[in-house]
């Protein structure tokens, strides 16, 4: 085997393995960012995440093994890392390209279980072959670092522990740091930047592979030139903002109507603001139905379990102006934007919490809670629960309402609606829905209070003549009981990914039915003609 001069102290050798674990983990946590605007950031989808990369790693291992007993010269080792390290820097430029082909594809050929295979189909091609290449430097440095059988246990102790911290710091720079900071692309850039620090290092130390290393340099600068300013949502133009928080990536449109935030590249909106001020055609709309209900003459108080932008404490201050509003949402990036981008009033207070810990950590009782968390098949768990609708119920007042909204049109005795509805019927007596026209929404209302109906009706005769009071007679009109079962939802078992996951299957089915067949029947060019 040649004999490499940065190699005389084993310290080189330790630092790959340190910034090889650091750098795994990293990507790991940026495999999450770059697919979670397409497919969530659910417990499926994190499943796949490290599945996949658990595979891509196990086999790294395997043929690292062998090619280090068949040839252990360390040139190779370094010559993988710097085809890795490219490769990484070439995720933020390829990687959104790649997501919407896979997604493209086999969105006209698979019927079922949509999001798992395209997720699984995306980390395959965009994540497996750098991390594979990844998973064969801790048997090559084993290799390389043990002289004899006396010092093996201690070598490879210092291997694996030097690759354990750096997976630790791997795994709390980006989420803290970096993905915040600069964002996702950028985090890869920088990640793979310190993996093509180290294969550099290691050449022009040893004079050899020179070229390779000025391609593989002006590649990784080409990634970086054009890596950086690519956007998730590559096809808009005039975004009035895009960006990432450490939960989600946020997307801010304006024209002349309205102001749009959504945390999804491809569709849905989490907030909305109508310049001029009036109904915003949502289920926002539709929630208003609870303080109309509540509305008897005294002060008012709303809680906002997931606030984002504040279309609905903006919507209870502009049509019951005495009442008082306050919000609670997670991310504090959204909350920034409510107002710099969405006009939210200075006076409507927001706590930058998680909503079930905000009610456990407060006595306040509410006339109003809205919990509005749910987002595609991203439904927390623990606000899902029969012990966190006990807990809401604890804080609302004798007469007071929780509306919830449902965002999927989920149909059937064990879909994701069907479970929350049992869930929530097993703790409040009343509980009606009412379906938003023109959307996937479906908004329930829950209260102690049998006369709901009645309430309604009777809020709506207090209502001055206009847009409000007609949809509120539309929205007593859509009312429907819940029928309750007996399937509940605990903290100890609450699949609402897989169920989210079921409804996100047949809203595609149904959306795309017709292209389905269109592309039976004529292919890829059946489609374009369609479209053209």
């Amino acid at each position: 085997m040649p004999s490499y001069p940065i190699l005389k102290n084993k310290l080189f050798l330790y630092l790959t393995e340190f910034f090889t674990g650091v750098s795994v983990m990293a990507v790991e946590l940026g495999a999450s960012r770059l697919l979670a605007p397409y497919f969530s950031s659910s417990q499926i989808v994190w499943t796949i995440i490290i599945g996949t990369i658990m595979i891509a790693m196990a086999l790294g291992n395997l043929y690292g093994g062998r090619a280090a007993d068949k040839n252990p010269d360390p040139a190779r080792l370094y010559r993988r890392i710097l085809i890795a390290a490219v490769w990484i820097a070439a995720i933020p430029v390829a990687g959104k390209f790649v997501i919407l082909g896979i997604s493209g594809l086999l969105i006209v050929t698979v019927s079922t279980n949509f999001l798992i295979f395209a997720a699984f189909a995306s980390c395959l091609v965009v994540f497996v072959y750098p991390l594979f290449l990844l998973g064969t430097v801790t048997p090559c440095l084993v290799k390389a670092t043990v002289e004899s059988l006396d010092d093996s246990g201690r070598t490879v102790g210092r291997l694996g522990a030097c690759n354990t911290i750096g997976s630790i710091l791997g795994t709390f720079l980006p989420t803290f740091v970096t993905i915040p900071t600069v964002g996702t692309a950028v985090t890869f850039l920088i990640f793979g930047g310190i993996l093509l620090a180290l294969a550099l290092a290691f050449f022009l130390s040893s004079r050899k592979g020179l070229r390779a290393v000025i391609i593989g340099a002006l590649l990784f600068a080409l990634c970086a030139l054009f890596g950086r300013s690519t956007a998730f949502a590559f096809w808009e133009d005039g975004l009035a903002y895009e960006g990432e928080s450490v939960y989600n990536y946020l997307q801010v449109k304006e024209d002349d109507e309205r102001v749009v935030l959504s945390t999804n590249v491809l569709f849905g909106i989490q907030s909305v603001t109508v310049k001029d001020g009036s109904l915003t055609g949502l289920y926002y709309d539709y929630a208003l139905a609870a303080p109309v209900i509540c509305d008897e003459g005294q002060t008012l108080s709303v809680l906002v379990l997931g606030n984002g932008t504040g279309t609905f404490a903006r919507q209870c201050r502009r049509y019951f102006p005495d009442c008082r509003v306050e919000g609670v949402e997670i991310d504090g990036k959204i909350t920034a934007l409510a107002h710099r981008c969405f006009d939210m009033p200075e006076e409507i207070a927001v706590t930058e919490y998680d909503g079930r810990a905000f009610l456990a950590a407060v006595d306040t009782k509410y006339d109003v809670i809205l919990v509005d968390a749910y987002q595609d098949i991203t439904i927390p768990f623990q606000m899902s629960s029969i012990e966190f609708f006990t807990l809401v119920r604890e804080h609302l007042t004798d007469g007071g309402v929780m509306v919830v909204n449902m965002n999927m049109h989920a149909d059937g005795a064990d879909s994701i609606n069907a479970r929350l509805c049992d869930t929530i019927a097993a703790v409040f007596p009343v509980c009606m829905t009412a379906d938003v026209p023109y959307s996937t929404n479906r908004e329930l209302f829950a209260c102690v209070d049998g006369e709901f109906p009645a309430r309604l009706e009777q809020g709506i005769a207090r209502l001055p003549e206009g847009a409000l009071k007609n949809l509120m007679g539309r929205v007593l009109l859509s009312l429907t009981p819940v029928s309750a079962g007996g399937h509940i939802l605990t903290d100890d078992r609450a699949p609402v990914e897989l169920l989210g996951m079921r409804a996100i299957d047949g809203l595609i089915a149904d959306e795309l039915g017709y292209y389905k067949e269109v592309f039976r029947r004529g292919g890829i060019q059946g489609i374009l003609d369609e479209v053209q």
